[in-house]
């Protein structure tokens, strides 16, 4: 029963990719964006549960941790030829994602001191810092203060107001702090393969997310369907040294979001509630599955113990 249990939450991130490449297409991207991330750190945070919940199992299914639980009964599982193998495996996964995560990390680390270093350095004007380099590259970077920074490249490559609009996009992901949630997609998607889709589409969503907050802004779609398309075109084959959670208006699938910046009202996303209903439910389903789960193991456990009638 209790490994049934655990294994919902290891299978339903599998089943939301689907979901996930259609959430922009149904919803606002502001809502997506938010309705993609929280999918995101529930269904990670059960499948964490999960793994460890059934690495604990087949440890307590050991003479030396089960005496160091003080078991003085079996601890009640189905066979040991499919609680061990499971167990072994979860203690695999938890060890790969614990050492990716943590690899990324420093390198996110790395390469925002890197950044801001180079911003601090370079002339700045109110939010904006221009650093002198001749690869187009502009960025939204974190911190205190938030900061725009965009390299003579791209100043170089864009007419004034496309400039403005480039601007107005970065300005909107640092107003929105859109590099919390891309971080927390991309830890999501360390504790599960399955969440890559989703965390792919939280980027995409924080993009599209700018891109309506930068029309509005400058009050010109394709003005600012032009700025962005532009300034992808100059820098695809320009080297970037900006964290991953730096957002940039040339990064994602830019031809859909030029798509949708150039669509006519009628083809523009609408709310439709059953795409979130439906994200809901998987994440629902499966917090409460590890939850539940994790009690009935912590009540085998006390079994075992003596503690709680058979």
């Amino acid at each position: 029963m209790t490994v049934l249990l655990l294994a919902v939450p290891l299978l339903l991130p599998f089943a939301v990719r689907p979901l996930a490449g259609r959430t922009l297409d149904r919803l606002a991207p502001a809502t997506a964006l938010w309705t993609l991330t929280f999918t995101a750190l529930v269904l990670a945070g059960a499948s964490v549960c999960a793994l460890g919940a059934l690495v604990l199992t087949g440890l307590l299914k050991l003479p030396l941790f089960a005496a160091l639980g003080e078991l003085v009964h079996p601890l009640h599982t189905p066979p040991d030829t499919l609680v061990l193998p499971a167990a072994a495996a979860a203690t695999g996964v938890l060890t790969v994602s614990a050492w990716t995560s943590l690899r990324s990390a420093l390198s996110q680390i790395r390469a925002f001191r890197t950044a801001r270093r180079q911003a601090d350095r370079s002339a700045t004007a109110g939010d904006l810092c221009v650093v002198d380099s001749p690869h187009p590259d502009a960025y939204a970077l974190p911190g205190r203060p938030h900061r725009i920074v965009v390299t003579t490249g791209m100043l170089r490559s864009l007419a004034p107001a496309e400039r403005q609009a480039l601007f107005a996009h970065e300005r909107a992901h640092n107003k929105g702090d859109h590099y919390r949630f891309l971080l927390a997609a991309e830890l999501a998607a360390h504790c599960h393969p399955g969440l890559r889709r989703v965390r792919d589409a939280v980027r995409l969503a924080a993009e599209r997310a700018a891109d309506e907050a930068a029309a509005t802004a400058v009050g010109d779609r394709q003005l600012t369907a032009r700025a962005i398309a532009r300034a992808a075109l100059a820098s695809h084959a320009s080297p970037s040294t900006r964290p991953g959670f730096a957002s940039a208006a040339t990064t994602g699938p830019v031809p859909r979001r030029v798509a949708a910046l150039l669509s006519p009202p009628s083809q523009r996303p609408r709310r439709a509630s059953w795409i979130a209903l439906l994200l809901a439910a998987c994440t629902a389903v499966s917090a409460s599955a590890a939850a539940t789960g994790v009690i009935v193991f912590h009540h085998d456990v006390e079994i075992a113990q003596g503690e709680a009638p058979r």
